[in-house]
């Protein structure tokens, strides 16, 4: 995989309708590529995942393309209503983390603000005939009536793919899971909410344990929440945490059962020549990655993407600036509570490049060699194979060039919060509203 800063990125599939009136449920709300990227998970605001898989074909060719198709589609949440708090729980699924694979099924799990559940999805092509004690339309028959045995036999049939729940995890957060992370040992996994993070294995439904607690014995004394959270990707013991006032937290749970104390804190300074009545709002941390290698974190606010050491905390080593021209329009911004957005981040497969979201269905990738960054449209009239993207430019005032967009025309109901990058190549996953672009690099 190449640095990214040479990268032209050229269209290759959307998926979803293009039609205007979008349907709420229809709304993506999580992207998950797996381990070897050949299956790309979507989940929406309507309680179902939708399960792609490369093309075959696309994978083989020469130049390779990335191509997907749509492999299962499953109902995974159902809306629900606690009735102690008479609060309504959305189906909406917040994230999807994948397991790594064992064995000819796939496990993945997924999360509302509730529940966490475990799905198998499975391949069939084969189907036993000839049961002794039922019809082949599963029927019960009569005892009476079995006069011989019959010996069953597989016939092939046509492939099935299956989604079943294998395990239920509930009942253990009063606040909305916001991440679920599985650890590298592929036992365990934990899930976090504003204020607690659990931590579960993955056969064991009915308990899990607290291991960090932020919640203070008087609720009026609250000054932050837990924002994300994510274990080390070697590291089995050691897991992050991000805070509403934008900083993060290095635990280690050989420290310690319960990871109140953290072993590092990342807080970077604030400036304050910057300083605002939105600054502890626009500096709250919507998401936190740690990179593939395991030595480098990311961390998306409202306005910048953060690059972290883990061996240094007082700064980031490197800072993105994601759309520094709406630093003027935080009013509005706040008015229109867009200032509350989540946006998310990744990483590329080799570390070399981040990718995030932006307004008016724009996209960020930066090269940490070169330091180039790409600003990128998911727009619907590009929507032919092998179109190149053209960089786009935002301008702030002053006279606008021909292919330049005012900050002033910018569609901030249009918004990319959630993205993916493929694990070995140049493959991305861009969700705009209810629908999924995948782009890859020009070969």
């Amino acid at each position: 995989m190449a640095g990214n800063g040479d990268i032209q990125w050229c269209f290759s599939q959307v998926k979803g309708t293009l039609e205007d009136d979008v349907t709420e449920a229809d709304i993506i709300s999580c992207v998950e590529f797996n381990h070897d990227g050949d299956l790309l998970a979507t989940g929406d605001k309507g309680g179902r995942v939708v399960i792609f898989q490369r093309d075959p074909i696309s994978k083989n060719s020469i130049p390779r393309r990335g191509e997907y198709n749509v492999y299962s589609t499953f109902q995974s949440h159902e809306p629900e209503f606690d009735y102690l708090k008479s609060l309504e729980i959305e189906e909406k699924i917040n994230k999807i983390r994948w397991l790594k694979r064992k064995n000819p099924a796939h496990f993945l799990l997924s999360t509302n603000d509730k529940t966490i559940k475990l799905w198998k999805v499975s391949e069939r092509d084969k189907k036993v005939e000839g049961y002794n004690t039922k019809e082949e339309n599963g029927t019960i028959r009569d005892p009476a009536c079995i006069t011989a045995l019959r010996v069953p036999t597989i016939k092939p049939m046509e492939l099935t793919v299956e989604a079943s729940p294998r395990r239920i995890f509930a009942n253990a957060h009063t606040y909305h899971i916001n991440s679920i992370s599985v650890n590298s040992d592929q036992e365990t996994y934990l899930s976090a909410d504003d204020l607690r993070i659990n931590l579960w294995h993955l056969e064991i439904t009915d308990q899990s344990f607290n291991i960090v607690d932020i919640k203070p014995t008087n609720m009026e004394e609250l000054t932050e929440v837990i924002t994300a959270a994510e274990f080390h990707p070697v590291e089995c013991n050691l897991l992050v945490y991000s805070s509403s006032k934008g900083t993060i937290r290095l635990c280690d749970m050989r420290s310690a059962a319960l990871c109140d104390r953290h072993s590092k804190l990342f807080e970077e300074p604030e400036d304050p020549t910057n300083r605002s009545f939105f600054s502890e709002i626009i500096s709250s941390i919507s998401d936190v990655k740690l990179s593939n290698s395991g030595r480098y974190m990311i961390s998306r606010d409202y306005l910048s993407v953060k690059v972290w050491d883990l061996h240094m905390e007082t700064k980031p080593i490197e800072c993105y600036p994601v759309h520094e021209y709406l630093r003027s329009k935080l009013c509005s911004l706040y008015e229109n509570d867009c200032i509350f957005d989540k946006f998310e981040c990744c990483w590329s497969g080799n570390d070399s490049a981040i990718m995030t979201g932006s307004y008016n269905n724009f996209f960020r990738v930066f090269d940490r060699s070169t330091k180039r960054d790409l600003t990128l449209e998911a727009a619907r009239d590009i929507a032919k194979p092998k179109t190149l993207l053209k960089p786009r430019k935002v301008c702030t005032g002053g006279k606008r060039k021909k292919d330049e967009i005012s900050v002033d025309c910018l569609d901030f109901n249009k918004k990319i919060l959630h993205t993916a990058w493929h694990p070995s190549e140049n493959v991305v996953a861009v969700a705009a509203t209810n629908n999924l672009f995948l782009f890859q690099d020009k070969l």
